[in-house]
């Protein structure tokens, strides 16, 4: 009992604190990890923290986001900082256009009442593309991402420095809500993985980075994240190690007293209360009570939390990762980052954050606010139906004797329609083992395979007749985020074309479809037929504006664009079959819709939404296995 009143009032005195930030942006607070304690202005607190990425939610929506998070009983928010989402070109820089203004975010953090714990990477994971580095690093000669290289540290401390431009002001020790930053991100899991880099190779590049974050002008408390068992591979001096999914309180207090010199405080950087999910596999769950009976565990245990995810939010465009494993050499991620969070996908208050608000909440909380305005459309007819082919007919191709990867012709995202001509007749086995990630194979337009990296199907039989034409389309579906095989990221095909044992050189079209804008199909004659890829355009009126969910379960695979913004992937194999849609990016009167469908099995006329998302619906590919 005596654990848990104490408990109580380190909250409260977190609370109070908090509330009088949001009177007054003015009040300067001071933070330090010192005494076995965090100390806000002197005095112990615990901090209650939930993690949510300002990339993930659309600018609108920050602010009610961050009052779901305080109306849960939460005082911080922890968030990464996703490079590649800055630096959009080889040392072009945005920290202000849409989603991307992250010192509005933590602002805005500041006025409800939250600190904020930033955890610039520079790796992030998070499932999100390439784990956060820019797709363009690749390209750079000599530089191999997360390691003691000078092209690769010249990077870091450009991109230490822009992010450090941006959020100087909005520290603790200037008077700001950011109260502590990461050093590095989950390191200990990388040295773990690359046991081919010695221990103190790995060192040095961690502590080389971690004195970078320094030297720019970070000067607030520093922590490192986790596995337990992993500390010896990712702690550093002079940052608090945290244990990420450590649920086992006393195991955690013993080997952060071992990396801290025997005193805390304790921290779990990440505590799940989700988990995230991939393509064609089942959506994962945690449920409430577990959630609740561990929460309770920390807080009689005086540790401190970030849940990860207290709100997932969604990878719009082209912003979702990948994994792997022994089975499948990319598991890409979803659209849909809701990560059976307590605050769902589209913002909503589910059982398990009604529960954990009934856990942590005061006297000071304030009251849940109201769900934002959900509508459905019954019908949005498509009236353009366009042959892809059409479109890249219009674009010059980069022509080459072999097939070009993504990064060889300056293309991060999206698709590369390639193409050969053959003069003579070829059959047997076409390999594609180089795939890299996803290719609809064509031969005089005529669809005869589909190939994937998922189901590491990379050959099929193949029959060209003499004068005709080899089409392959291929799709990038998200770099690695996470594991060893972070540093082979290059997409498109990357290996020779071999057919009946032969590889195929000499004279390849390669046209590029980043897909960065949505097609324009104005002056563009209705050509689509099934069996090839087509663009589908479309428009439809609104009364009144509201969040809904686009249901694709006709469909097969591509991408949306809802008044020129790309609204993520879908594919038919799920178990995501709806794709999330904001109310703040429609508009009462006309919006436009334009689907890009690769397979384009069957001809579609229309579209429509529904007011709940579908996101435990798995079916199995056609041709494909399982």
């Amino acid at each position: 009992m005596k654990t848990k009143i104490f408990t109580l009032l380190l909250l409260l005195a977190f609370v109070v604190n908090a509330n009088a930030q949001t009177k007054t942006n003015s009040v300067k607070h001071t933070f330090a990890i010192a005494d076995g304690n965090f100390l806000l202005d002197g005095k112990p607190v615990q901090i209650h923290s939930g993690e949510m990425h300002y990339a993930r939610i659309p600018k609108p929506y920050w602010r009610h986001r961050l009052k779901m998070m305080k109306a849960m009983g939460l005082n911080a928010v922890a968030t990464y900082v996703f490079w590649n989402y800055h630096e959009t070109a080889p040392g072009v820089w945005d920290f202000k256009s849409d989603n991307k203004n992250i010192a509005e975010y933590i602002k805005i953090a500041q006025e409800e009442g939250l600190f904020v714990i930033l955890r610039p990477g520079p790796y992030v994971c998070a499932e999100w593309e390439f784990g956060g580095y820019p797709w363009f690093l690749q390209k750079v000669p000599g530089m191999v991402i997360r390691g003691d290289n000078q092209q690769y540290l010249s990077a870091t401390k450009a991109y230490f420095t822009a992010l450090y431009s941006q959020v100087k002001n909005l520290l603790v020790t200037n008077g700001g809500p950011i109260v502590m930053v990461q050093g590095e991100n989950e390191f200990g899991s990388y040295v773990s993985q690359r046991k081919d880099i010695s221990l103190e190779n790995h060192k040095k590049y961690s502590a080389t980075v971690f004195q970078q974050l320094k030297d720019v002008g970070f000067n607030v408390p520093f922590f490192t994240s986790d596995g337990s068992w992993l500390f010896e591979g990712g702690a550093l001096p002079g940052a608090l190690p945290t244990a990420n999914g450590e649920d086992d309180v006393a195991k955690l207090k013993e080997v952060v007293n071992k990396y801290n010199g025997g005193k805390g405080p304790y921290m779990v950087a990440e505590f799940y209360p989700g988990w995230l999910d991939h393509w064609a596999e089942p959506f994962p769950k945690v449920s409430t009570e577990s959630v609740v009976k561990q929460t309770q565990k920390y807080l009689d245990g005086g540790v401190s939390f970030n849940y990860y995810m207290v709100h997932g939010g969604t990878n719009f465009g082209f912003t979702s990762g990948a994994n792997y494993d022994n089975k499948h050499d990319i598991q890409p991620d979803l659209t849909s980052y809701d990560y059976d969070a307590p605050i769902s996908e589209a913002g909503w208050a589910t059982e398990k954050y009604i529960a954990l608000r009934n856990l942590l909440k005061t006297t000071e909380t304030p009251a849940v606010p109201a769900k934002n305005p959900v509508i459905t459309i019954a019908n949005i007819t498509l009236a353009k139906a366009v042959d892809l082919e059409d479109i890249k007919s219009k674009i010059k191709p980069v022509n080459d004797d072999k097939p070009l990867t993504f990064e060889e012709l300056n293309q991060g995202h999206g698709y590369v329609w390639y193409s050969k001509k053959f003069k003579q007749p070829i059959s047997g086995k076409l390999e594609l083992n180089g795939l890299r990630d996803y290719a609809i194979i064509y031969v005089n337009g005529t669809k005869v395979a589909e190939l994937n990296s998922y189901y590491k199907k990379y050959d099929c039989d193949i029959d060209i007749p003499f004068n005709a034409t080899l089409d392959i389309v291929v799709e990038n579906m998200g770099r690695i985020n996470y594991g060893a095989k972070i540093i082979n990221s290059t997409k498109g095909i990357i290996s020779p074309v071999i057919i009946n044992g032969e590889t195929i050189t000499g004279n390849w079209d390669m046209y590029k479809l980043p897909m960065d804008v949505a097609p324009n199909l104005t002056a563009v004659k209705n050509t689509a037929t099934a069996g090839k890829p087509a663009v589908y355009q479309g428009s439809f009126a609104l009364a009144k504006t509201g969040d809904t969910f686009l249901d694709m379960r006709d469909w097969g695979k591509g991408i949306v664009f809802i008044n020129g913004i790309n609204i993520g992937r879908y594919w038919s194999v799920g178990p995501q079959q709806t794709l999330y849609i904001p109310g703040c990016w429609l508009k009462t009167g006309k919006n436009d819709i334009v689907i890009f469908e690769q397979k384009n099995d069957v001809m579609h006329k229309s579209v429509k939404s529904v007011a709940t998302p579908i996101l435990e619906e798995v079916k199995t590919e056609n041709g494909l296995p399982k």
